[in-house]
């Protein structure tokens, strides 16, 4: 027994080898592992911790590769590959005098070792330098906050070098410790307030590195530093600086909300308090800064969107909405007061194109955190009482802003905006200023009209008395800016009836009319970018129309002026983009209409839904490849890029439509990774709503399945696409979706047992069993075909083996099918499984009494893929174990082999 264990652990050492010279490092560190617990000698043992250490280095887990090395040297002292490997880990651990130790005995042990010299050299000098570094950090810090604040100092080269070498230093945890204690933030401080652009950025830019991630240490900062100030540093004109200090305060937040999560496990509730009251002081200023008159522009957009990134809770999950309610109360009106300004108007606070837009998405996700009634209620009666403070008693400019309010509500959290449309005056206002002669006005009016024309509580109210005013204004206005807007107003009352081709409230051919001034005015660069959006908004309408889609992607020059404002500095424009593009690739959802209900509704003469003819698939096929051929697949991928606001949930959602809808044609995909899609349908595929990130998964699975995923998703990419395609396995999703998921993950794991290993961490495996059970042949055949290919990890194996289960049978059944492919796939398993772990082999005639017969068939099939399988079966089965080849021998086993032995077709 003793002689029979010990070739089985050299059999797999040398299976590891073997593994670890084609570069599955994963699977060679498994196969060392398992010879391990089949190992006994001493030294057998140290040459796998050895070989383990060098499967750790490539895999970059330096702790484990250190403590295997260790093992290997405790049993011999004189291994120098075991101490080579073990300098090698210290090294990138950052222990390089304990590396330099190792490499001496290395040296000491083979001198002539060329490898061992060089790696000595190296290390040598690296260790010079950081010695070098540590001790002159003191003076250099010094020096460096010397040359910097030193007035007279005109080298402006040696400034720049200065202020770099402090950033870099920063970002380490030694160098941030270093400028900390050497009075670094005082000086920071003074940086600060020399107004100086370059200089006040390497401040900012440095304080990111002491606050990342440490706690005490940003408590302390902020403390010296003072809240005001670095509110007042975000408001500065100076847009760079502005971002780096909006950069800072996240990472500011970041810290001490790590601090309150920490610390409430349990330490005392001191250090609890004060993360929570410096986290509202800095909100609280925060607050202010949006209605402070001296602030920027781009400083009021930095801070909403900080607070949309740190009030509202990150997951339901979290049950806490108290930082919510707390700005809630504190500070919606001074929100509200960014939303309500009309730009241009006598003493408005400076904003940008983006401003509306932010502070409706921060309104909005405000609103969402709310838990309760009462809540909400509370959120409606600040909006009902702020739009009432303006509305009564300020004359026309008041007037003008309770109505921007409403727009900016609707735009946001609907439920508020609709709550103060019905107050009383408000509506009567907006369309008796849509016909005002002055055009500020009338822009505030018309877009107000716009914005409730798209919630449809009032949406029959504002058809009746809505449409003829704005075809007049449209009709009869002198300005562009204008008669855009009008006509979107126009296009969403038109489009109620959605794509139903007969429901159509304009007269036939205006559609078409108003579609052409839109891509008119969408190509004119001399228009204004702000008023060109409002041309893309109308074409969100008027494309629900095939007729308008057809003639839309047969104008380049219309599809490349919208793609570059989709990829402009306004990002109001990008949920525009994604609903046109949604409409032209028809990626909206399709109602299939029930027979029964067509034939009740045509006997009851009620409306039934059409189709329009150009909406059949080989129409929006040619859509679809006019689109990629003028660059749909780079305005979306930078679309997703945007870090911003405007890029919504549901404006994702939409893109990830258009990207299924992009890759449904195998021949397409290809183009589509190259252009930058495969990248960016990861972010789309994790987070979002559920649809968006569904359809992004299944375009990522259809890319997966035709193409190679290692080029389509090169580097450590590939692995972030796991999640995504195991997504797809879900029972709430659809057959198409399981299916295809099933295919993408059998093509990953098939490339490396890292990736199996990943697969198997997401908890797929239980999943891709239950499809094996599927009525449905085809996602039966999938989920054997992916089972196959897991099977080549240990873990796999093993479960074939576990007590109580039926995996072994159904493989051994299914080997013997009807289905040809589910039989391949399923004796391909077996051919595998057999082969990498031999227990498998005596277990075979247990599980069935049909086992024989099974493999009879297979070898004695008309298919060769099959008799090779059946053959590989038999062969790992004889060699096994005694009993079981008895059982073979004993059958016609031997005659069907010396048959086939000697069939010269097939060698």
């Amino acid at each position: 027994a003793g002689a029979h264990r010990q070739v089985t652990a050299e059999q797999l050492r040398a299976r590891g080898n073997a593994l670890f010279q084609a570069g599955d490092h994963g699977a060679a560190l498994a196969a060392y592992t398992e010879a391990l617990s089949l190992s006994d000698a001493a030294s057998e043992r140290a040459v796998l911790h050895r070989n383990r250490a060098a499967c750790y280095l490539k895999l970059e887990d330096y702790t484990k590769a250190e403590a295997d090395a260790t093992k290997a040297i405790e049993a011999d002292g004189r291994d120098v590959k075991a101490l080579f490997r073990r300098s090698q880990a210290l090294q990138q651990l950052g222990r390089l005098d304990q590396a330099v130790n190792d490499l001496q005995r290395c040296l000491s042990l083979e001198p002539r070792n060329k490898a061992f010299q060089e790696a000595l050299r190296a290390l040598g000098s690296s260790m010079h330098e950081k010695m070098k570094t540590m001790s002159c950090t003191d003076s250099k810090v010094e020096q460096m906050f010397q040359i910097l604040l030193d007035l007279d100092e005109k080298d402006a080269d040696k400034k720049q070098k200065a202020a770099q070498n402090l950033i870099v230093l920063a970002r380490e945890e030694a160098g941030a410790e270093k400028i900390f204690q050497s009075d670094g933030v005082r000086l920071l401080m003074l940086l600060l307030d020399t107004a100086k652009a370059d200089l006040m950025l390497a401040a900012l830019r440095t304080l990111v590195g002491l606050c990342s991630g440490h706690r005490s240490r940003t408590t302390a900062i902020l403390a010296e530093l003072g809240a005001p100030r670095l509110a007042a540093v975000l408001g500065v004109e100076h847009e760079q600086v502005s971002l780096a200090a909006c950069n800072l305060l996240h990472v500011i937040f970041d810290s001490l909300k790590e601090g309150l999560q920490k610390d409430f496990r349990g330490k005392e509730d001191a250090v609890v308090l004060d993360s929570s009251r410096d986290l509202k002081l800095l909100i609280k200023h925060l607050l202010e800064l949006l209605v402070l008159e001296g602030a920027s522009a781009h400083g009021r957009d930095n801070a909403l969107n900080l607070l949309i990134k740190v009030v509202p809770r990150k997951s339901p999950k979290e049950t806490n909405n108290s930082l919510s309610l707390w700005v809630i109360d504190q500070g919606l009106k001074k929100i509200l007061e960014v939303g309500s300004t009309v730009c241009g108007s006598l003493g408005s606070l400076p904003v940008t194109e983006n401003s509306r837009m932010s502070t409706s998405v921060l309104l909005s996700k405000l609103y969402e955190d709310l838990k309760c009634d009462a809540e909400r209620e509370n959120f409606h009666h600040l909006c009902e009482d702020y739009v009432r403070s303006w509305f009564e008693g300020h004359e026309l400019p008041g007037k003008l802003r309770a109505i921007q309010t409403v727009s900016c509500l609707l735009q946001g959290p609907s439920d508020a905006g609709n709550r103060v449309l019905e107050l009383e005056g408000i509506m009567d206002s907006v369309l008796s200023l849509c016909a005002s002669v002055c055009e500020a006005h009338q822009l505030v009016a018309v877009e107000a009209l716009i914005h409730a024309a798209d919630k449809a509580k009032r949406a029959s109210f504002i058809t009746a008395n809505g449409v003829n005013l704005l075809k007049e204004i449209y009709k009869h206005s002198e300005r562009d800016s204008i008669r855009i807007r009008a006509l979107v107003g126009l296009c969403k009352l038109g489009s109620a009836g959605g794509t139903d081709f007969s429901m159509k409230q304009f007269a036939e051919g205006s559609t078409m009319k108003l579609a052409k001034q839109c891509r008119k005015w969408l190509c004119n660069e001399a228009i204004d970018a702000g008023t060109r959006r409002w041309a893309v908004e109308g074409l969100a309408y008027l494309t629900f129309d095939a007729d308008v889609k057809e003639e839309f992607v047969e104008d380049k020059a219309a599809m490349q002026a919208m793609f570059q404002l989709a990829k402009s500095e306004d990002r109001s424009v990008l949920y525009a983009v994604a609903s046109t593009l949604v409409n032209c690739t028809n990626s909206y959802d399709h109602e299939e209409p029930d027979p029964q209900m067509l034939e009740l509704a045509k006997y009851a003469k009620q409306h039934i839904p059409e189709q329009h003819p150009k909406d059949k698939p080989e129409f929006v096929k040619r859509r679809v490849r006019k689109l990629l051929m003028a660059g749909v697949v780079s305005a979306l991928a930078c679309m997703v890029k945007s870090e911003n606001p405007a890029l919504t949930n549901s404006c994702r959602e939409l893109i990830s439509r258009v990207f299924l809808a992009l890759v449904e044609e195998a021949e397409d995909r290809g183009g589509v990774v190259a252009q930058g899609g495969g990248k960016a349908l990861i972010p789309l595929s994790l987070e979002g709503t559920e649809v968006g990130q569904t359809k992004a998964a299944q375009a990522l699975a259809k890319i997966t399945i035709t193409s190679n995923p290692e080029m389509a998703f090169p580097g450590e990419r590939i692995y972030e696409v796991v999640r995504p395609l195991v997504s797809l396995l879900h029972l709430q999703r659809t057959g198409l979706e399981n299916f295809e998921g099933l295919m993408a993950l059998t093509n990953l794991a098939g490339i490396s047992e890292r990736l199996r290993q990943k697969i198997l961490k997401e908890r797929a495996v239980p999943m891709i069993e239950g499809y094996m059970f599927e009525e449905h042949e085809l996602i039966r055949l999938a989920a054997t075909e992916c089972m196959c290919n897991m099977a080549m990890s240990k873990e796999v194996q093993e479960m074939f083996l576990a007590e109580g289960s039926d995996r072994l049978k159904l493989m051994v059944l299914y080997s013997g099918e009807e289905d040809e492919k589910l039989r391949r796939a399923a004796s391909g398993t077996l051919a595998m499984l057999t082969a990498l772990h031999p227990p498998i082999c005596k277990r075979i005639p247990q599980v069935t009494v049909h086992w024989l017969e099974i493999l009879q068939a297979l070898l004695l099939s008309p298919s060769a893929e099959l008799q090779h399988r059946g053959a590989v079966v038999v062969m790992n089965m004889m060699a096994a174990a005694r009993e079981v080849a008895e059982q073979l021998i004993a059958s016609e086993m031997l005659e069907i082999l010396s048959v086939l032995a000697k069939d010269k077709e097939k060698p």
